[in-house]
């Protein structure tokens, strides 16, 4: 129970480490299968421990670890990771929404990471949703997130991560050691997950 308890704690559920499966544990394991689309059962088969090592539920389909919107709501929700949109809805065809169809499964898990390891509130304005700029690691193929700007998030990135010069549209570039860059885009962070 302590192994399936730290990989929990991976994705943002805060448990104690101490292999009692208590209301917390069953809890955040119901809501670990719920967001990567597995019987919410609590019980750590072999699919929910191999999508808790793994990151996904697997089921071959060939979707390069993509996400329903579904799923990673729930994967954010489980980490305290809040979303918002100017529209309250997330149809990825409206500009005025925040999707996460067709988010990647390692874009989902840095947001997690991000939000663990800064320790501040984050809160996702910008998902796949059409409307963003194009090519290959744009939002609408599931590379980007922008994140509202707090004081928190702005002095954790840039006190922790190295300045990289400046963008062509004169946003300030951070990059992470694991390739993510962080642009300061003045009302919002967009944030390029690679790894």
């Amino acid at each position: 129970m302590k192994a399936a308890q730290t990989q929990l704690n991976r994705y943002g559920a805060g448990l104690a480490v101490d292999g009692a499966f208590g209301d917390g544990t069953d809890s955040k394991i119901r809501s670990f299968q719920s967001s990567h689309g597995l019987d919410a059962d609590g019980i750590i088969g072999p699919d929910t421990w191999r999508a808790l090592v793994t990151g996904s539920s697997g089921g071959g389909g060939g979707d390069s670890g993509l996400l329903t919107h579904a799923a990673a709501a729930g994967k954010f929700s489980a980490a305290g990771v809040t979303w918002a949109s100017s529209g309250n809805c997330s149809n990825r065809n409206s500009t005025s929404c925040t999707s996460f169809d067709g988010l990647r499964q390692a874009s989902a898990d840095g947001a997690v990471t991000l939000r663990g390891a800064s320790g501040c509130a984050l809160t996702i304005t910008g998902g796949t949703e059409t409307g963003h700029a194009s090519g290959t690691y744009s939002h609408w193929n599931g590379y980007k997130l922008d994140f509202a700007i707090t004081s928190c998030l702005s002095n954790y990135v840039t006190g922790t991560f190295a300045y990289s010069g400046t963008r062509g549209d004169g946003a300030a570039l951070y990059t992470a050691p694991s390739g993510n860059v962080y642009a300061n885009e003045g009302n919002h962070w967009d944030v390029t997950f690679l790894n």
